[in-house]
C-alpha cells in the first residue's frame, strides 16, 4: 500500500472542500483532497445548485418568450421538453469542472479519486470498490462529503417515475402532471420549474404554509404565485405511500386521500453523506440524518477531525458551506483569520425568486422590538418596467428610534442579487448601518438597486 503524508486530508471536493483545501493551500500547509466522483464540484455542481438553477434560468427565458407580446410577430408560443432544456443546463458543468479542476492544479493540491475511510484519527484510506492501495496520513482532516435525499424505506426509487431531487435531473421524458412531495427550498424550486413547463403541478406540504422560515408577506407571495401559475397547494398532508404502475403514480396521505400523477418527485429532507466513511473507527456517531455534530470552530469530537457543509446540517447552502470550509482552514493554518459562519443570506430559485437576511416581521414582533416597515414595489420601477419584470417588491424592517436595518426581504427578479446591498449596510458597525444610507446615496437610473431607496422613503414616510 502506498503511503502519502500531508499537513491536511480534506475528505469531499465540493464547495465546503474546496474552501477547506484551498484556504489552507493558500496558507502553506500541503493538502490532498478525497473525491468519490471522477470529477470535482460535488452534488453542488453535478447534482443539486448548478445544474436545478441553470434548468430554472432556461425554465425563466421559456416564460419570457412565450408571454412577451413582442416575441409573437416571430411566431406562436413554443413548447419545450424537459430533457430538450435540461440539455440546456447541463452546459454549465462542463465550464463549472474545468474552472474548478484549475483551481486544484494551480495550487498544487493533491486530489484522489475514491471513496475515503477513517483507519484512525490521522489515517485515511482510499479505496476502489472493496480494495485499497493508497493511504493519507496527515496531522488534521475535514470531512466535507455533503448531504443527499433522504429516502424512506417505504418507496421504491428504482421504479422509472418516481424521483428524488438528484435522479429528477435523469427524467427523460415531459410529464403532464407531476405530484411534488416536501414544500421546502428543493420542492418549491421544482415546482415553479414545472409550472414554469406548463406541467400540472400538485404540491404538497406536511406544514401549514410554504418555507415558514421566510417572512409572512414572502410565504404569502410564493404560494400565490405558484398557485396561478397552476400549482395546487396542499397544506397540512403527510405522507402514507407511493405506488407506481406503468401509466401513473398514485400517492396516498396519512389523510386518506389519493392524487395520481405521471411522476413523483421526493423532495422531503436530506441525509449526511456518513456512510462508509468509517467514523466508528474513530469514535464518532452521526445522528439519525447522518450529520456530525461539531462546535464552534467546526470541531467534531475529534479534535484534530472538523467537519463544514451540509455534513453537518444548518444552512445546508453552498455559498455558507464553501465559508465554513475557510474557516476550518483559519482555525488549522491562521485562528486569526477564523470567522463562524452565522450569517447567511437566504437565496431561494423560485420563479420569481426570493431572498432575505436578518429578522422576519414574525420574529421582531414576538421579540418586542420596536420596528417599521419600508416597502418597495418592482412594479413601481422604471428598470422593471423596461425588463417587463414587474412582478414583487423589497421590504426593509428597521428600529423605529434608531433606524438600524433589521432584515431585508425581497422577492422577485433578481431578489438574490439585490438583498446583497443590504446585507452589506447591516454588517456595518455603530451608526453605519442605518437606513439613513439610502436616503443619502445616489443610486444609478434606472436600476433594480434603486429599490432601496424607494423603500427606505416609504418607511421613513410611515414614522
Amino acid at each position: 500500500m502506498a503511503d502519502y503524508h500531508y499537513d491536511v486530508v480534506v475528505i469531499g471536493a465540493g464547495p465546503a472542500g474546496e474552501g477547506a483545501a484551498m484556504n489552507a493551500a493558500k496558507k502553506g500547509k500541503k493538502v490532498a483532497v478525497v473525491e468519490d466522483k471522477n470529477m470535482v464540484g460535488g452534488n453542488c455542481t453535478h447534482w443539486g445548485t448548478i445544474p436545478s438553477k441553470a434548468l430554472r434560468h432556461a425554465v425563466k427565458q421559456i416564460i419570457q418568450f412565450n408571454t412577451n407580446p413582442m416575441f409573437r410577430e416571430i411566431g406562436e408560443p413554443r413548447w419545450f421538453s424537459f430533457p430538450r432544456v435540461l440539455k440546456n443546463a447541463e452546459r454549465v458543468i462542463a465550464k463549472q469542472v474545468k474552472l474548478r479542476t484549475e483551481f486544484y492544479g494551480r495550487n498544487r493540491i493533491s486530489v484522489y479519486t475514491g471513496n475515503a475511510k477513517f483507519a484512525d484519527a490521522n489515517t485515511i484510506d482510499v479505496y476502489h470498490g472493496s480494495m485499497s492501495n493508497t493511504r493519507l496520513h496527515a496531522q488534521e482532516i475535514v470531512i466535507a462529503t455533503g448531504s443527499s435525499p433522504w429516502r424512506p424505506d417505504n418507496i421504491d426509487f428504482t421504479h422509472p417515475r418516481i424521483y428524488d431531487s438528484d435522479t429528477i435531473l435523469q427524467l427523460e421524458h415531459t410529464p403532464r402532471t407531476i405530484i411534488i412531495y416536501g414544500a421546502g427550498v428543493i420542492g418549491c424550486e421544482y415546482a415553479s420549474i414545472f409550472s414554469g413547463l406548463g406541467v400540472k403541478v400538485d404540491l404538497i406540504h406536511p406544514g401549514d404554509r410554504l418555507l415558514n422560515f421566510l417572512d409572512d408577506e414572502i410565504s404569502d407571495a410564493l404560494s400565490y404565485h405558484l398557485r396561478d401559475k397552476g400549482a395546487l397547494i396542499r397544506h397540512n398532508e403527510q405522507f402514507d405511500s407511493v405506488e407506481g404502475n406503468e401509466r401513473y403514480v398514485t400517492m396516498v396521505m396519512a389523510s386518506g386521500k389519493k392524487v395520481k400523477a405521471d411522476a413523483f418527485l421526493w423532495a422531503a429532507g436530506r441525509s449526511g453523506n456518513t456512510k462508509g466513511l468509517g467514523l466508528e473507527n474513530i469514535g464518532l456517531k452521526p445522528n439519525g440524518r447522518g450529520q456530525i455534530d461539531v462546535d464552534h470552530e467546526y470541531r467534531t469530537a475529534i479534535s484534530n477531525v472538523y467537519a463544514v457543509g451540509d455534513v453537518i446540517g444548518w444552512p445546508s447552502l453552498a455559498s455558507a458551506a464553501y465559508d465554513q470550509g475557510r474557516a476550518a482552514a483559519a482555525i488549522i493554518a491562521s485562528p486569526e483569520d477564523f470567522r463562524f459562519v452565522d450569517s447567511v443570506p437566504t437565496g431561494i430559485y423560485t420563479i420569481p425568486e426570493i431572498s432575505s437576511v436578518g429578522k422576519t416581521e414574525r420574529q421582531l414582533t414576538e421579540e418586542k422590538i420596536p420596528y417599521e416597515v419600508g416597502q418597495a414595489f418592482f412594479k413601481n420601477l422604471a428598470r422593471a418596467q423596461i425588463t417587463a419584470e414587474g412582478v414583487g417588491m423589497l421590504k426593509i424592517l428597521f428600529h423605529r428610534q434608531t433606524l438600524e436595518i433589521l432584515g431585508i426581504h425581497c422577492f422577485g427578479d433578481q431578489a438574490a442579487e439585490i438583498v446583497h446591498i443590504g446585507q452589506a449596510i447591516m454588517s456595518q458597525k455603530g451608526e453605519g448601518n442605518s437606513l439613513k444610507y439610502f436616503v443619502n446615496t445616489t443610486f444609478n437610473y434606472p436600476t433594480m438597486a434603486e429599490a432601496y431607496r424607494v423603500a427606505a422613503l416609504n418607511g421613513l414616510n410611515r414614522l
